[in-house]
This record gives structure tokens, sequence and C-alpha cells, in this order.
């Protein structure tokens, strides 16, 4: 007779999600400063979005790969806390080393290290909500983890500020130098990512791949059974791969005849056209050879072989995380030139608008975490997807309201709109989507679920550039209104998932 998986009290849950806030605290450090310490090393803002694109390259690599991983080890720390502790003992140094990049170029690197790490040490803590509550407190563990994905990112957002207005830390610089507060701001947030992470380490335990195997939630039910149990043949790898491919080439071909007219960063999209189609290519290869019996074949025969919702689900990451994306690179330049009116990274008024940006990032991080005890409630008086819709929807025109707010005070009322959209979209779509999926996968495919959250950040990273420079004027306010619109398409995409209620 299967195994009942137990529940956890409130305290397990708490120490076992921990963890989460010291992720957030090198996530915000670098969503809220990193374009700005880009800029202060000479970076225009038009070019700000190819060297983002390191951060999501890096998620669409590493988190199938860690996911696959983690999915098959199992040793004296257990199956996810090793990689818990080692990502967030890189990331740690990264965050330390970053704000004293003497270079450009070195900073862009820092980044894509910085993000890496990170991403080793985050993305099994979502798997690891699946592996250690029974369905029914499933919503409870992903509410948590908003709620110290919140609770982290309020005080790293506004670590700056903070360092300027409460110790009287300088947070001007010469030209070329990022300011003792965003320096010291980098090395305390580094410090409390390796603590908090060591906390749940030290204080969770986890079930043995033998324990889990006996609980009745590890075996797939209803929706969790897989699309395409049967593998892809090589014929249709190679076919899907041969297309793609086309469709890359054709398009870097448009772009490299219309270089004048159009941008450089619309390279990317053809890139990642083309190496979908060779990640098939190769697939189709190694299906012929009937080698098929590694972690890349699996990897991708798991993403033909998503359950209906998490195929759903994908279409709704797609456009919540396109105007994210959008935030991150765009907000800091949009806020100084449009509220504050300046450019000059090395004026007050620059450092100023930078700073209030912190600020910003942190209105809507605590607001997130209202959400978070708010959505639940929000569930039980409607249900995930209308829940869903109006917090996007909220989010949705907060976005586009920067471009009609003049005063840069208001811009908190907007903040705590997108403060309710960023909580929903870390705990609505991963409630519905834990509960389609085979425990003995959990990994793996939360790892290809973070491909519909990197593949618009690529594409934001691929065309914002273009249409705030040739369409808008060089505004990049308009990137913030692009991704508004995004978020509304997302809320109403939400209407059509399929939902497995517990």
């Amino acid at each position: 007779m299967p195994m009942q998986k137990p529940a956890l009290s409130f305290w397990q849950i708490w120490n076992m999600c921990f963890g989460f806030m010291g992720i957030q605290f090198g996530f915000a450090l670098q969503n809220a400063n990193v374009s700005r310490i880009f800029q202060t090393l000479g970076a225009d803002y038009n070019n700000m979005a190819l060297l983002w694109v390191a951060a999501p390259i890096t998620g669409l690599i590493v988190q199938p790969i860690i996911g696959y991983w983690s999915d098959k080890t199992w040793g004296r720390m257990g199956r996810r806390r090793p990689f818990f502790l080692w990502g967030a003992l890189a990331a740690s140094l990264a965050l330390f080393i970053m704000p004293n990049s003497p270079t450009l170029w070195i900073a862009a690197g820092m980044l894509w290290i910085m993000d890496a790490s990170i991403n080793v040490s985050m993305e099994p803590f979502r798997a690891f909500v699946g592996d250690m509550l029974p369905r029914r407190q499933r919503a409870l563990g992903y509410a948590m983890q908003s709620f110290f994905i919140g609770v982290g990112a309020v005080v790293a957002s506004a670590l700056p500020w903070m360092m300027t207005n409460w110790f009287d830390i300088s947070n001007v610089a010469p030209s070329g130098q990022v300011p003792e507060s965003v320096r010291l701001a980098f090395y305390a947030g580094g410090a409390v990512f390796f603590l908090a992470v060591l906390w749940t380490v030290l204080s969770t335990r986890e079930y043995s791949p033998d324990q889990l195997a006996a609980f009745e939630d590890s075996q797939p039910q209803g929706e969790g059974a897989l699309r395409g149990s049967v593998s892809r043949s090589a014929g249709q790898y190679n076919r899907g791969g041969l297309t793609w491919m086309a469709i890359g080439t054709i398009l870097g071909f448009v772009i490299h005849q219309n270089i004048e007219r159009l941008d450089k960063n619309l390279y990317l999209l053809a890139g990642g056209l083309l190496a979908f189609g060779l990640a098939q290519l190769v697939a189709g290869w190694l299906a012929a050879r009937e080698r098929t019996a590694n972690g890349f074949s699996q990897v991708i025969n798991d993403l033909f072989s998503m359950p209906i919702a998490m195929r759903q689900l994908a279409v709704v990451q797609f456009f919540s995380w396109f105007p994210l994306f959008a935030m991150w690179i765009y907000t800091t330049s949009a806020v100084t030139s449009h509220h504050y009116g300046a450019t000059d990274t090395s004026s007050v008024l620059y450092n100023q608008g930078a700073d209030w940006v912190g600020v910003l990032f942190s209105v809507y991080n605590g607001t997130s975490i209202l959400a978070a005890i708010l959505i639940p409630l929000m569930v039980k008086f409607s249900n995930l997807r209308i829940t869903h819709l109006f917090n996007l929807a909220l989010g949705g025109l907060g976005f586009i309201s920067f471009l009609y707010i003049d005063d840069p005070a208001w811009l908190v009322l907007p903040m705590v709109g997108v403060g309710f959209a960023w909580a929903s979209i870390l705990s609505v779509p991963y409630a519905i989507l834990s509960n389609a999926l085979p425990t003995a996968k959990m990994g793996v495919f939360m790892g290809i679920f973070n491909f519909f959250i990197v593949i618009p950040q690529i594409l934001a990273a691929s065309i914002l550039g273009f249409f705030v420079t040739r369409i808008f004027d060089g505004q990049p306010v308009y990137a913030l209104v692009i991704g508004g619109v995004s978020m509304l398409v997302a809320g109403l995409m939400t209407l059509r998932v399929k939902i497995q209620e517990v």
C-alpha cells in the first residue's frame, strides 16, 4: 500500500523556504543595480539589453541541467541541498566582486557568473516544494517562497538608498567608478545570501529516493501524466531542427541586409532560433543511433512531452516575464531620463533617480509580501484563473502608467500593482504546475518550465532596443509601456489554462 506523504508544520515549511530570502537578495541587487553599474562603466542604454542577455541565456542552459542532475542526486547532503549550498557560495563570491569590476566587459562577465550561480542555487528550491510537501500543502509552500522573495527583495533593492540616507555613505563617485553605497550593498547581500541558504541546508532533511518512490504523490496522477510517453523519432527531430534553422538563417540574412534600419540586438533572436534548431538536430542524431540514455536527450524529449497544463501555462509565463525583463533593463534609464531629466551618470540628479528606482523596486517587492498573504483569500472567493488575471492586469496597467505620471513620487502607486502581479507570477503558476508533474521528474520539468521565463527575456533583449531607439526616439519609458501591454495579454491567456484542483 502506498505511503502518504506527511504534512509538515508551519515552521518546517518556514525553514525549508528560508533560503529563498537569500537567493532573492542576490537577484534584487542584480536587477536593481546592474544597469546602473553598466552605465557607470560606460554602457549606452541602447546596448543595455545586449549586456543583460547573459542572465537569461545562463538560466536557459543551467536550470534544466541542474534540475536533471538534482533529480538523480543522492548523497550525505541529500538530493537538492548540495546545489543550494554550492550555488550560494559561488553567488556570494560573485556579489563581492561585481561592484569592483574595473571595466564594462568584466562587469558583463561577472553578471554571467553571478546569474549562473544564483540559478544553481535557486532551481532546486522549486522542485524542493514538490519533494517535501503533499499536494494539499504545495500552494502554501510556494506562497511561503513568495513571502521570502518579497522580504529579501524589499531590503536588498533599497540597500544603496539605505546606505546613503541612513548611514550617510556617498552615492556619488567619480566618472567610471561605482559609488560606495552600491559596493557596500553588494557586500551585505553576498553575506545574507550565503547565511540564509545555509540555514535551510542545516535545518531541513530530505526524503530519500526510496521514500519518494513509496509516497502516493510521487506517482503521476490524472493531468500529471506526460503527453508523450513515447520518445520522438529521429525524423521528427530532424524535420523540426531543419525548419527552425531555416527560419533563423532567413531572419539573420534579413537583419544583415537591413542592419542600418534595424537593431543589432535582433541577431539574438536569429541566433536563438538557430540554436533551437541545432539542439533538435543533435537530439535526432542521438535518437538515430539509439543513444538517448543521456541528460541532453531526455531534457529535449521532455520538452516535447509536457503535460497540457504546463503547455498552457508556458504561454502565460511568456507574456508575463517579457515585461519583467523590460522593467529590470529599462526602469533606471526610464526614470532618470523621463522623470528626473538626467542622463549623466556622475550627476547628483541621475544618482538620486537611480536610488529612487531602488526604492520603487522595494515597493513592488514589499507589496508582494502582502499580496502573497491575500492571494489565497482571492482564490477562495474566485478561482486561480480570475485571481491571476486580476493581478496581472494590475501590473500591466501599472507599467503603462509610467508614461503618464510626471512626479516620480507617484510612481509608488503603479509599483503596488506590479507587486501584486509579481507575487501572483511567483506562486499561482507553480501551484498549478506542481500538481501536474510526477515528483520523480519534478526538477527537470521545473527547469524546462524556466525556458518560458527565459525565452521572453531573450526576445525582450532582442527587440526592445529596436523599439526604443528606432520607433520611440530613444525614450526608454516606452519599453515599460510595451511590457504593460504584454502583461495584460498574459492575464487573458490565463483563462484558457486547464487547472487540476486539489
